[in-house]
């Protein structure tokens, strides 16, 4: 039990660190989650955005209606399938993206570099390691 609770922890100190930079540009974790994956993107599926932010489909619908309402998100039909909606970022989400992505890699980086690189291949071999486990 003492590595779930590490776990859960280390899980849980992460996201209050990482959401402290996201709420001050007003900006929800699951919203910048949602902008974050469809940067660089010519937009996806609400199905392929939900398995790549693992945000349930129903509280999904409700992040993409807040991001579309501030103009950072668009929904477009499908080519390929009349049934899909495709999620992308408008100029404005875009640009958003541009800014805040690289400037939150270096809110986290700030807290990681005092890890060394052994420290840190170490962690993730044993993170990927548990992770597979439970797959």
């Amino acid at each position: 039990m003492e590595l779930v609770r590490e776990l859960v922890g280390a899980y849980q100190s992460f996201e209050r660190h990482a959401a402290l930079h996201i709420r001050r540009e007003g900006l929800s974790p699951a919203e910048f989650d949602v902008l974050s994956t469809l940067g660089n993107t010519e937009g996806m599926t609400f199905k392929e955005l939900g398995r790549r932010t693992l945000i349930y489909k129903t509280t999904l619908t409700g992040v993409i209606d807040r991001l579309e309402r501030q103009g950072l998100v668009r929904r477009r039909p499908s080519t390929r399938d009349r049934r899909s909606m495709i999620a992308e970022l408008t100029a404005e989400g875009d640009a958003l993206f541009q800014r805040i992505f690289p400037e939150h890699i270096a809110w986290l980086a700030e807290r990681l570099e005092s890890l060394g690189c052994a420290e840190i291949d170490a962690s993730v071999a044993a993170l990927r390691r548990i992770r597979n486990l439970f797959q």
